[in-house]
């Protein structure tokens, strides 16, 4: 268990406020992650940052007149953290945030989960405070299934998981540092598993099935611009996931579920426009290789063996 502190009061007292939000930035940056922020224009530029490792876990604290933070692809690109964080509002004043195309708002005493792995941003007032619990990728999707259906979900200040994880996390920050590691471990798991409770990845059957059903809706909304779209050459699946407001990893996450991936489902589709039109006398004095750039294949070579493989015939004996 080991703590770090930085703050903007070890800055050289020479640089101007300007200098200073540089520097703190660029600390930042070195120590922590890559992440654009913005200070408050109204109030002296500030910061102070409290980091306690524990485990694979880093509870953390931020302060000061820091009103805005942004996280942007080339940011994830620079230090690759795919992480989760908690964020809980300590401040006066309410956080407003937007991820994976959905928006936040967590006011006084309230959380929400956020990804490092995908772009975000946050908004606040010219002075805030608030708690982070950072916890890995792959520790916090091992405990908990479907944990990106969370993201963005705004807790409720009086929820009694939220209250209960706050307090230990500060008890934990202010007590002497842990040592011994079956200690550090249990703490660690005991974090994670408040969060879950917290953020409704480990609810009652209720809440289960309302996840479930969100999924369920969010798969078919992906099945169905695929099925508006597959005729275009240049459909991906970052592109769906930009028109549905959700992250690419989510979006292969879902289809997976289904059996079969991005590619295969547009691959089927076309497949199957070209055998229904190479079939239909409407279509007979079209060419083969117009029938196939029309259902969005770009390689007719392609088109010939994939057309080969799936129906046991080639695209000129099925006219």
């Amino acid at each position: 268990m080991h703590k770090t502190v930085f703050s903007s009061r070890d800055l050289p007292s020479d640089l101007d406020g300007k200098a200073r939000f540089a520097r703190w930035q660029e600390m930042h940056i070195a120590k922590i992650g890559s992440v654009e922020f913005g200070a408050s224009d109204n109030l002296p530029f500030e910061a102070e940052i409290e980091a306690t490792i524990i485990g694979p876990l880093i509870l953390g604290q931020m302060a000061g007149t820091i009103r805005q933070s942004k996280r942007q692809a080339r940011n994830v690109a620079d230090d690759g953290h795919d992480g989760y964080l908690l964020f809980i509002n300590r401040g006066d004043t309410a956080l407003a945030g937007t991820q994976v195309g959905r928006d936040y708002s967590i006011g006084p005493g309230q959380a929400a989960l956020v990804s490092a792995s995908e772009p975000s941003r946050m908004i606040g007032g010219d002075k805030n405070l608030w708690t982070n619990v950072v916890i890995p990728r792959d520790v916090l999707a091992a405990a908990f299934k479907h944990i990106d259906d969370r993201l963005a979900v705004c807790i409720d200040a009086e929820s009694e998981a939220l209250g209960l994880l706050t307090r230990y996390c500060r008890m934990i920050e202010l007590g002497p540092p842990l040592v011994a590691p079956h200690l550090i471990a249990h703490v660690s798991e005991m974090v994670v598993d408040l969060v879950g409770l917290a953020i409704g990845a480990k609810g009652e059957a209720a809440e289960i099935a309302s996840l479930r059903g969100l999924r369920a809706a969010r798969s078919q909304a992906i099945l169905a611009k695929i099925e508006d779209g597959f005729t275009n050459p240049d459909i991906s699946a970052r592109k769906v996931a930009q028109e549905l407001g959700l992250s690419v990893r989510y979006v292969h996450e879902l289809l997976e579920e289904t059996g079969s991936s991005f590619a295969e489902h547009v691959l089927e589709l076309r497949l199957q426009k070209t055998r229904q039109v190479l079939s239909s006398r409407a279509h007979d004095k079209l060419l083969v290789s117009e029938i196939a750039y029309s259902c969005g294949f770009s390689s007719l070579s392609y088109f010939n063996r994939a057309f080969r493989h799936r129906f046991g015939c080639t695209p000129g004996s099925a006219r």
